[in-house]
């Protein structure tokens, strides 16, 4: 009898660490469309399709599931999708890793809870640059509440033996510096200095030098580290590698993976810090975390 309960205590322990999944959800924007009737406000070509090709199949060398929605696919629609299925997927002590290389824009706080009065949003294929009455009334932008709430219905459902990473390559907002590596002819930013702003609003970037910041934890929740390009008062440029353009956080986090593991520590996020301080002059990676 002894030797039965031994059998099953070490079945209970052993088999959610076989059940356990890793999956990525990837979302790459290189080609927007062009709104005639904006007055020529339209976004710019970028290559975050390139992003999720890159680091899409390292991830699943590292044996996660990807879903990945570029260009045309990732409309706001097709995004908040996606997100839904993934919580309906992802169960207790799964991975769960999540990029976004697209265009970044400061957004208008409507709800008052940004003490600068503006959100941060991801913007997808289809979230047009300006305010417009009649047009486009910024519902398909993605802004920061809507992200962290998300994370957080994450972070409940795996639960704490699960963990979450966030890897955002975008502006989320910009100035005029250019943080290029290299001399290019073309310099690639992933973002505007324009806030989205229904009241017409002027957006004047708050300045903020600290590069970490904490997440605080949850009981029952997972851990979660977040990546961000740069700073909220920087633009986020491109580099060309191999005759190739990609997002720099994008690159420097594959170039890690590809000889790291993608794990609960934060040995690995600074290692892509160090890539990123020593390439890039004018902006600066961030991260936020749980684990520290």
């Amino acid at each position: 009898m002894r030797k039965y309960v031994l059998v099953l205590i070490l079945l209970l322990v052993v088999v959610p660490m076989w059940t356990a999944n890793k999956r990525a959800l990837l979302i790459g924007i290189s080609n927007y469309p062009v709104y005639k009737n904006m007055d020529g406000a339209s976004w710019g070509s970028i290559h975050g399709a390139n992003d999720v090709l890159m680091i899409g199949n390292t991830l699943k060398l590292k044996g996660f599931s990807v879903t990945s929605l570029v260009n045309s696919n990732a409309t706001a629609t097709n995004i908040r999708k996606a997100f839904r299925k993934l919580l309906l997927e992802v169960k207790a002590g799964d991975v769960v890793y999540l990029h976004f290389s697209c265009h970044g824009q400061p957004f208008e706080d409507m709800n008052g809870d940004e003490e600068d009065g503006w959100d941060e949003a991801i913007v997808p294929y289809d979230a047009m640059m300006t305010y417009k009455r009649g047009v486009y009334d910024g519902s398909n932008h993605i802004i920061d509440d809507e992200l962290h709430t998300y994370f957080n219905n994450l972070r409940k459902t795996v639960g704490k033996s699960g963990f979450v990473c966030v890897v955002i390559d975008a502006c989320h907002a910009g100035n005029s510096y250019m943080g290029n590596e290299e001399e290019e002819d073309e310099n690639f930013c992933r973002g505007t200095k324009k806030g989205f702003s229904p009241n017409a609003k002027d957006f004047h970037p708050r300045i903020n030098a600290k590069g970490h910041f904490v997440i605080p934890k949850k009981q029952g929740f997972a851990d979660i580290i977040i990546m961000e390009a740069c700073r909220s008062y920087q633009s986020n440029y491109e580099i060309k590698k191999e005759n190739t353009y990609y997002g720099p956080l994008s690159y420097y986090t594959n170039k890690v993976l590809l000889v790291q593991p993608l794990n609960r520590g934060l040995g690995w996020v600074k290692d892509v810090e160090k890539y990123m301080a020593s390439n890039l002059t004018r902006q600066n990676m961030v991260y936020e975390s749980s684990l520290e």
